[in-house]
This record gives C-alpha cells, structure tokens and sequence, in this order.
C-alpha cells in the first residue's frame, strides 16, 4: 500500500511539473471564499515593473558586443515575456473566470477594462519600447480599482 501511495505522488509530481508553474499558483474556480484581489493586482503591478525594466536594461544590453551582456540580454528578454504571460493569465484565468460577471451593471466597461490589459500585456511581449511598457501600467491602473485593499 506505501509503495502505491508513493508512486502516486511521484506521478502527481511529475504531472504538475510538467503542466508549468502557472497550474501551480492558480487560484482553484471553485467558490471557496478565499480570495485576495488587491494582492493579485499588485503582482500585476510587479509584473508590469519588471516589464519595464527589461525592456530599459534591453535597450542597454543591445548596444553591447561582449557574451555576457548578450547573456544578460536573452535573460531580460525572457523575463519580459514570462511576466508579461503571467499578467494575461491572472487577467483570463482569475478575473475573468470569477470576478468580471454579466449580472454587474457596469460589466461592458469592467470587461473592456480587463480586456485592455491583455491586449497591453500582448504588445509589451511583442515590443521592446517604453512606451509598450507604460501602457501596461495604465491598464492594470484602469482596473485597480474595483479591487480595493481590504483591512482585516
């Protein structure tokens, strides 16, 4: 019995690493209760920092001929796309699956809102300018606030 215990959680294991890390910080869709929207969109927000500064330290990096800050640049690159992934995902898969509702008056405008935020997220992982950048702050502020922070 121990041994097919153990080589379940062997299998759940490498099944989990396998599907990516996004399945193993999402939040489940089932109405638990436990929720904490404010802290999502401040990861958005960090997200969006570490967006913008690849794509400062990429501008730097490009200029330069040497290995290691060709290194440096492939890293920032990837960072730029993995962060910019993770905001489309807490938009598709928490917000939209469980926070943005047709039976809310204003739902054409909070959809539109979030919406924007994918499409932002979208450019900034296609360009490699501030202003792609910025524009993704300003998205993921366009939303801030129907999440505000609650105090315990």
């Amino acid at each position: 019995m121990k041994i097919l215990v153990r080589k379940c959680l062997v299998i759940i294991v490498l099944l989990t690493g396998a599907m990516g890390s996004s399945y193993l910080y999402a939040h489940c869709q089932i109405p638990c209760g436990i929720y904490d929207d404010h802290a999502r969109v401040k990861a958005m927000f960090e997200d969006a920092a570490t967006v913008t500064k690849a794509v400062k330290l990429m501008a730097e990096l490009n200029t330069k001929t040497d290995v290691q800050s060709k290194n440096q640049l492939v890293r920032w690159i990837n960072n730029k796309e993995i962060h910019a992934q993770k905001i489309i995902e807490t938009i598709s898969d928490y917000f939209l699956t469980q926070r943005v509702k047709p039976s809310q008056k204003d739902y054409a405008e909070r959809l539109a809102k979030h919406h924007a935020v994918i499409l932002t997220a979208m450019k900034a992982k296609q360009n490699s300018d501030a202003a792609s950048a910025e524009a993704l702050v300003k998205a993921i502020e366009g939303i801030k606030a129907y999440y505000p922070e609650h105090k315990h």
